[in-house]
């Protein structure tokens, strides 16, 4: 089981119509609450469900914004 906090810019495995492939987390609780960080598009997953979807976390330093 995967540890989200808010803030965490994950990279999820398959790209959004808009072609990003990172999100940050917005909201947790049983549903998790993901923004794209290209659109700005905000959606709710169930935590199993985007426990499948994430690649990885992307670290702090590495962050790009846009």
């Amino acid at each position: 089981m995967l540890d989200f906090a808010i803030g965490d810019v994950l990279h999820l495995r398959k790209p959004h119509p808009c072609g990003s492939h990172l999100w940050t987390v917005v909201r947790l609780g049983a549903d998790i609450g993901i923004t794209c960080n290209e659109c700005g598009r905000r959606v709710l997953l169930p935590r199993s469900e985007l426990e499948r979807r994430v690649k990885t976390r992307v670290p702090a330093g590495s962050r790009a914004e846009g």
